[in-house]
């Protein structure tokens, strides 16, 4: 038997939540954000499928969404709720293999199968007879493979992606396209002339190292390859970080303010951390600016310490290094685990 991984992913998981609570929500653009109120500040968790198709999506402004979409029902996020149907959906993934929980929406699981599309289809409906929600599956030889099917099998649906047909679907897609490559690293890649995912996977690795170190070079090369871990596992997920933020209401003028703020967000992250057993290596602050340009800047922790004021020192070296003394609409402070 071949082995093989899926990767599946819920569909509008929140939104869809939110609907099968309130049936008379079917059809309409749905948004759930914050407190449900898109007068006030905060940002799009999900959307509906219908909400979409007027340009919003997860991290828009709330404020912008109610623009583009006057008539879409705002809804307030419920946590416990989305947990609770999560953890169902958990249950019925671990009847077909090991499951690698990714979120509330998604998983891996790894399969020996013959006949994937077919295990795959009866996952789906496993699901949907269990919570009544729609999933669709990516079907790979990798987590890479798997994870970036699945986008090509939405809403609903299944699609299998394999090294044999990775340049096929792949090779001309941009390299922002592959699961692991971000914006800022698209664009370094594009300065140096690699804007597709067949030129990244052509790419000399050495040069890459030189660009991003002697890891990330080769590892973006094995990326645009198609290259991935295979292995599926069921440990626990382990978080690489812990995080928190605020969002005011009213822009923050005074950096006096902001600093006093970043404090008790240190303050809490180090509370957070506390229990975790491991100390933090690097502490990064973030910067929303009014109205909506985000900036980070961080500081390594040497050596890695999980106390208060190793925390609080570094957030604040971190701050200092902002220049820009525009009104303040978001703060945040993250501190990265060791590894």
């Amino acid at each position: 038997m071949a082995r093989w991984v899926l990767h599946v992913d819920l569909d509008q998981f929140i939104a869809a939540v939110e609907v099968l609570r309130r049936p008379e929500l079917r059809g309409r653009p749905v948004v759930v954000g914050g407190d449900g109120d898109p007068t006030k500040r905060g940002v799009v968790s999900t959307a509906s499928y219908e909400a979409r198709e007027y340009g919003v999506h997860s991290g828009l402004p709330l404020r912008t969404a109610a623009k583009r979409c006057p008539d879409a029902v705002f809804l307030a996020v419920d946590r416990d709720a989305y947990e609770a149907v999560s953890a169902e959906v958990m249950t019925v993934l671990r009847e077909f293999g090991v499951v690698e929980v990714l979120g509330w929406d998604e998983a891996f699981i790894g399969i020996d199968d013959d006949a994937p599309e077919s295990t795959a289809r009866r996952i789906q409906q496993r699901v949907r007879e269990a919570t009544e929600l729609d999933c669709s599956v990516g079907i790979g030889q990798n987590r890479l493979h798997a994870k970036l099917a699945t986008g090509y099998g939405k809403p609903a649906g299944v699609f299998r992606l394999t090294y044999q047909t990775w340049f096929d679907v792949l090779g001309e897609q941009p390299t922002h396209a592959v699961w692991g490559i971000g914006g800022k690293t698209a664009r370094k890649l594009a300065d140096a002339g690699i804007d597709t995912v067949r030129q990244l996977a052509a790419a000399d690795a050495d040069e890459l190292a030189a660009l991003f170190g002697p890891k990330t070079g080769p590892w973006l090369v094995q990326l645009g390859q198609g290259r991935a871990g295979s292995r599926v596992t069921d440990a626990p997920h382990v978080a690489r970080s812990r995080g928190r933020e605020v969002t005011f209401q009213e822009n923050i003028t005074d950096w006096d303010a902001v600093r006093t703020q970043v404090v008790r967000l240190a303050h809490q992250v180090a509370a957070d951390i506390a229990g975790e057993q491991r100390p933090a290596a690097r502490v990064v602050v973030k910067v929303r600016y009014a109205p909506f340009f985000t900036e980070t800047h961080s500081r390594a922790l040497t050596p890695p310490s999980s106390t208060a004021d190793a925390v609080e020192k570094a957030a604040l070296t971190a701050l200092e290094r902002f220049t820009d003394r525009r009104p303040v609409r978001l703060l945040g402070v993250r501190a990265e685990f060791a590894r």
